[in-house]
């Protein structure tokens, strides 16, 4: 573990690197560090489904001597590699949004993802998934595409591990992002038996139109989700989704159709 001086001695020198950055902005930076030399990028602030800001969201940024650009949209992103988690040093401090780090929230860390975006988060060796909002910068640390809260990584079954394989999916886009000419659907679920997601496919096909169901393969198992809806507006789909769980007492959320 890294000491505490060398610790200190790196966030201080990261924080210089981003207030000579950013000082002509007019925002503060929040920056940490931890013994994977994690940092925060400047922040900005951050609720549900938000406009991008400025201090959430710049161009780009430079952490540890690389430069990091800003994706200017969530549409369509996914991808594999290995996450990380941060839990009990980072509790209650601020994070790149802004808002507090709670390290039992379902949220997550990326480097180049707006803030906020929640994504579909699946650990390629057990199967097991969970949908996180993306809400902080980092990490960088070669290698890795994500760093987890404590609560996201113990759902996935990684906290003893620290890192794991996963897919990353983007699951709901902020309001900058919306497409009205775009097909939207909602996850009403996810199983690893074929036979529970066709269950349930069934029960909701006897009161709600285009039920279907969609694969992702992993290391070591199917992942098989039940989706239901066509829509071409996000908020009809988020009214679907909200019907899905008040009346028939599912986990759901939106995300587009897949191509």
């Amino acid at each position: 573990m890294r000491s505490a001086g060398r610790r200190a001695g790196l966030l201080t020198g990261v924080l210089l690197a981003a207030a000579l950055q950013w000082g002509c902005s007019g925002g503060s930076p929040y920056v940490h560090s931890d013994s994977s030399a994690r940092s925060a990028a400047p922040s900005g602030g951050g609720d549900v489904s938000p406009p991008r800001t400025g201090r959430g969201n710049p161009p780009f940024y430079d952490v540890l001597g690389k430069r990091y650009y800003v994706l200017k949209s969530s549409d369509g992103y996914h991808a594999r590699g290995v996450a990380s988690w941060y839990g009990r040093d980072f509790h209650g401090l601020a994070t790149s949004s802004g808002e507090t780090y709670n390290m039992h929230a379902m949220t997550a860390a990326h480097t180049t993802l707006p803030i906020p975006t929640w994504v579909e988060v699946t650990n390629l060796t057990n199967g097991k998934h969970v949908t996180v909002k993306v809400n902080d910068r980092g990490p960088f640390v070669r290698g890795r595409i994500l760093d987890l809260s404590y609560g996201a990584a113990e759902r996935l079954g990684m906290t003893v591990t620290g890192t794991a394989p996963v897919a990353i999916e983007v699951v709901a886009l902020s309001k900058n992002n919306r497409d009205s000419g775009g097909r939207f659907t909602v996850q009403a679920g996810a199983f690893e038996i074929e036979e529970n997601a066709k269950r349930l496919a069934e029960r909701l096909r006897t009161k709600y139109d285009d039920v279907y169901l969609t694969t992702l393969r992993t290391n070591q198992s199917t992942i098989y989700r039940v989706r239901v809806g066509l829509l071409g507006r996000e908020p009809l789909a988020e009214q679907l989704a909200e019907r899905l769980s008040e009346e028939d007492h599912l986990d759901t959320f939106v995300t587009r159709k897949d191509p």
